[in-house]
């Protein structure tokens, strides 16, 4: 049965923002992209590409839609508006100003879609109760927030709350630190007007899409992309085969990874072949045409299965060191799959055990987690006339990437140079090179920029949190004393060590908790398995043990007929006592830290029948030794310019070095400029991770 052919365009007529807008459209386009590519409205985010994060929000008509799912088309005739139109002659909308001034942004990727949904509900319900306000909020996410301050400011552009506290500052305080002040990027977020990697346009700049492996263990038997290079439009295609002229291999602990699969692909989604065209859509058809012939192997895609006797082996030869001093004596195990292992043991464990009133032990099972960052990574990547690197990048510490492409490519550090937008969020999933040494490399090949910004669902075959299986003993006398911990982990780091070394090591060390015990025996190993990369995720390791030792804490508190807040208490490391021979005091108050959160939590009073509490305490150790410098610069008229590289995450950093600068400098807070992260410009800074930006940062300004 005939009918009549879909016409290849259509011409489409509606009013943005007030104004009216004549196209010519593909039916396939998608509002979002025609938002952003066509019309330079960059506010609505692309995020999930699956009308579930919000993000892409825009009003149709005055109704909420995901743009990211949203035919073009299908707004013909209609009255469009996005974040950037809710400002007027110069005036913020209720809704802006109050996010504004409640600080109801972080990373603000999220902002443009929290905002325009915000308009939509109140078109639709001009009084809503909270409640009714986070039921409507349930299609838009927020990875920084826990959501209060974005239902406080909802509240408050609808006239329901109450001005944001300000409380005055007592006689004799710091003038500008230790204020709850308006975020210096507030404004921008609001607006629509912050600018991420992946709103960024390079003249002449490229389109960058890869074709991932189908396999999680796979030979590369052969690859034909000949008639994917004549596709017009395609600027070049690159394979492992075609990095002759660099060093293909890159990674923080050990260079394992390569830019694109070298004979092998060792999991799911590994990056095969890369194509740069001039748009998307030419990027994609050339992808299709791409043949590969693979020959599937053996693949070991669980602890259990990596560690098991004659397991096949994710990586047949010892890779290379990376670049951190602290991992130059990574102990791999040779012919198995444990690229490194640690241990720790002070006193006899065995003999405190057996000597224990109560021992408590366990194993547990910590799974696979994704840091699902609200903007996924992307990454820009320009070569000058004379051989230099730029590159845009979403990360968060633009150093340890720009020494690994100076490595790859053979260049002094000067001759590279790594700038960070703002960045929506990263969560440690930023840390260390990801995307940049692929978008750098194609860009070389095709003699133009390159832009790679991979989709959210991509983002789950670039990097994730180790998961862990450990094994946990901890020994008490009856009186509630701590006297011993015995601890195995195996911490699974997917096909290439990425940090993986470090995070064994930091979250294996402090596996004792925060806590005074005499006999310790710790030991962890990092597994590859053909799954993908584990790499840094808040914490570094230590909630995975950590809720292993809590738990038995726990468990040891109900055997005892101990409340667990005081059996905690009592085996607490008092400030100034020394945590392990040889290493620094403890400069925390634990004890203080514990009273205060369990009186937070209501810990001594009754519970409701349906609710339920408890209370855990976890020590991390922060990167040591850490180095941060900053440059601050007093202009003729009295502003201030802060140089400082740390990443602006959606944590406030930029406010805080403000507030900084302003105090020491007694210049009124809008007088500060802090430049974003830029290598050539700004002075180094280890890495913005750790929970370290306004301690080490903030003491350099």
């Amino acid at each position: 049965m005939s009918g009549t052919p879909m016409p290849s365009s259509f011409d489409v007529r509606f009013r943005v923002n007030g104004q009216a807008v004549a196209l010519t459209l593909p039916p396939q386009a998608l509002l979002l992209d025609v938002l952003r590519d066509r019309l330079g409205l960059k506010g609505a985010k692309r995020s999930c590409d699956s009308q579930v994060c919000g993000a892409c929000t825009v009003l149709v008509d005055g109704a909420a839609v995901s743009a990211c799912t949203y035919l073009a088309v299908e707004a013909d005739g209609r009255e469009l508006t996005t974040i950037e139109g809710l400002e007027h002659d110069g005036r913020l909308s209720p809704f802006q100003q109050a996010f504004a001034d409640r600080g109801a942004v972080q990373c603000g990727f999220c902002t443009a879609g929290m905002l325009m949904t915000a308009h939509a509900l109140a078109a639709e319900a001009p009084a809503p109760t909270r409640e009714s306000i986070l039921r409507y909020l349930r299609g838009s996410l927020c990875r920084c927030t826990g959501y209060r301050k974005i239902v406080e400011a909802i509240e408050a552009g609808l006239g329901q709350g109450t001005p944001p506290d300000r409380p005055e500052r007592p006689a004799g305080a710091l003038r500008v630190v230790g204020r709850s002040v308006a975020r210096t990027d507030a404004l921008e977020k609001v607006t629509g007007r912050a600018r991420y990697v992946t709103d960024l346009e390079v003249p002449g700049m490229a389109h960058a899409a890869l074709l991932r492996s189908p396999y999680a263990h796979a030979r590369l038997v052969r690859i034909d992309v000949a008639r994917a290079r004549q596709v017009p439009g395609v600027h070049a295609v690159l394979t492992g085969a075609d990095l002759t002229w660099c060093d293909p291999y890159y990674g923080p602990a050990f260079r394992d990874r390569p830019v694109l699969a070298i004979d092998v692909a060792r999991y799911e989604g590994e990056p095969v072949v890369a194509v740069a065209a001039a748009d998307p859509e030419t990027a994609a058809r050339a992808l299709e045409l791409i043949e590969i012939d693979w020959e599937e192997l053996s693949a070991v895609t669980t602890l259990a299965e990596a560690l098991a006797p004659g397991a096949p082996l994710v990586h047949t030869a010892e890779p290379l060191s990376g670049h951190f001093a602290d991992l130059s004596s990574l102990r791999p195990r040779p012919g198995t799959n444990v690229c490194h292992q640690f241990g720790y043991a002070r006193g006899d464990v065995e003999q405190a055990l057996a000597g224990a009133g109560v021992v408590v032990e366990d194993a547990f099972t910590f799974p696979r987690v994704q840091h699902y960052a609200m903007e996924p990574h992307g990454a820009v990547a320009a070569w000058d006339d004379i051989g230099g690197l730029t590159v845009w990048a979403s990360t968060q510490n633009p150093f340890s990437v720009r020494v690994e492409l100076a490595r790859m490519f053979g260049l002094p550090l000067g001759r590279i140079r790594i700038l960070v937008p703002l960045v929506g969020g990263g969560f440690g999933s930023k840390t260390y090179a990801k995307l940049e040494p692929i978008v750098a490399a194609l860009a070389r090949a095709a003699r133009r920029p390159v832009r790679l910004a991979i989709s959210a669902e991509d983002a789950f075959r670039t990097v994730r949190r180790c998961d862990t299986r450990a094994t946990v003993r901890l020994g008490f006398r009856r009186d509630g004393t701590l006297t011993a911990v015995d601890c195995h982990a195996d911490f699974d780091v997917g096909a290439y060590a990425d940090i993986g070394p470090r995070i064994i090591q930091k979250g294996t060390y402090t596996a004792t908790g925060p806590y005074r015990v005499p006999h310790v025996r710790l030991a962890s190993t990092a597994v590859y398995t053909n799954t993908t990369p584990g790499g840094a995720f808040r914490g570094f390791g230590v909630p995975q043990l950590a809720w292993a030792v809590e738990s038995l804490v726990d468990e040891a508190a109900r055997r005892l007929d101990r409340d667990p807040v005081e059996l905690r208490r009592q085996n607490l490391l008092a400030h100034g006592e020394e945590f392990a021979p040889g290493d620094t005091p403890i400069d925390g108050k634990f004890e203080e830290s514990l009273s205060r959160a369990a009186e937070a939590i209501g810990w001594s009073r009754a519970l409701a029948a349906d609710r339920a509490r408890g209370a855990a305490i976890m020590l991390k150790a922060s990167i040591a030794p850490s180095v941060s410098e900053a440059i601050v610069r007093l202009h003729a008229d009295g502003s201030v310019t802060v140089l400082a590289s740390t990443v602006e995450l959606g944590q406030g950093a930029r406010t805080v070095m403000a507030q900084v600068a302003a105090e020491v400098l007694a210049v009124p807070l809008d007088r500060v400029t802090v430049l974003l992260p830029d290598t050539s410009v700004t002075p180094y800074d280890q890495t913005t991770s750790s929970s370290r930006s306004t301690t080490m940062v903030g003491r350099a300004v």
